[in-house]
């Protein structure tokens, strides 16, 4: 930080740390007791790798006192964020774009989170920051708030999605049929689950493993229409037969009897797309 911050908290082995929880993109705001508990604890983990590195100097002072200071900090953070969010989403088309939700979000939730470092670091670290300088703090905020959102972003994207030729357009081999093992040959793929190394391949003769990575494999199945409903699952549209929601699970039942699960930011863009 700035030298003089470090001069007016040198009496306390000052460290005016900023930090911040963030919220994540429109389609992942927290709804439910389980996205609740994932992003508190992205932030608590943020919390705990902020402190064992000592970020913002903070290394000055013990790891116990980094603990709270962080921790309480950056779950703070993910609260505000949250409430802040909903704020955001009230500008017309603000969620329309994922990072340019995340990229406002992150400013806006830096200006209270600022207020709440400041006041924080004083209770915890002893510093004691003129109110002439609170300005100073909120680039260091920013920063973090803008990494913390590009988590939340991130881990609550949907997944990826192939597309079949549009109706009378020529089609082009998919690159992944050449993949199936001769048992398999000329059969219908209805799901593509990862186990470990190795993608168990669901279709119309049955199922194998191949070894391969899943990303790879979506890849390859362009020219098909499906999507990845899941981290570990991709699904043709064509092979769902039936749908099943327990609370924040859905499920779906699918040809040959294999049960793919939706994550929940998943729901949305595949109901939109007319899967259930």
């Amino acid at each position: 930080m700035q030298p003089d911050l470090r001069e007016d908290a040198a009496k306390v082995r000052e460290t005016p740390a900023p930090a911040t929880g963030a919220s994540p993109n429109a389609d992942g705001l927290a709804t439910s007791p389980r996205e609740w508990a994932r992003n508190l604890g992205v932030s608590a983990a943020a919390g705990v790798f902020l402190t064992l590195i000592g970020a913002l100097g903070t290394h000055e002072v013990g790891v116990v006192q980094r603990f709270w200071f962080w921790v309480p900090l950056m779950l703070a953070g993910a609260v505000v964020g949250h409430f802040v969010s909903q704020l955001v989403l009230r500008i017309p088309r603000a969620g329309a774009n994922p990072w340019i939700f995340a990229a406002g979000l992150a400013v806006a939730v830096s200006i209270p989170i600022t207020l709440l470092v400041w006041g924080w670091s004083k209770l915890t670290l002893g510093t004691d920051i003129p109110v002439a300088r609170l300005h100073l703090l909120f680039g260091p905020v920013l920063t973090i708030s803008a990494a913390m959102t590009g988590i939340m972003v991130l881990i609550s994207r949907p997944g990826a999605v192939t597309h079949a030729p549009p109706e009378g357009a020529a089609r082009k081999p998919v690159r992944f049929m050449e993949r199936l093992p001769a048992k398999l040959k000329g059969a219908v793929i209805y799901a593509v689950s990862a186990e470990d190394h190795y993608l168990r391949l669901h279709t119309s003769k049955g199922s194998d493993l191949i070894l391969m990575r899943l990303a790879d494999a979506i890849t390859e199945l362009k020219g098909l229409e499906g999507a990845q409903t899941h981290r570990s699952w991709w699904v043709a549209k064509d092979a769902v037969e039936s749908s099943r929601r327990d609370g924040d699970r859905m499920t779906l039942k699918l040809k040959g009897g294999a049960e793919a699960p939706v994550s929940r930011p998943n729901i949305k863009p595949l109901r939109d797309a007319g899967w259930f």
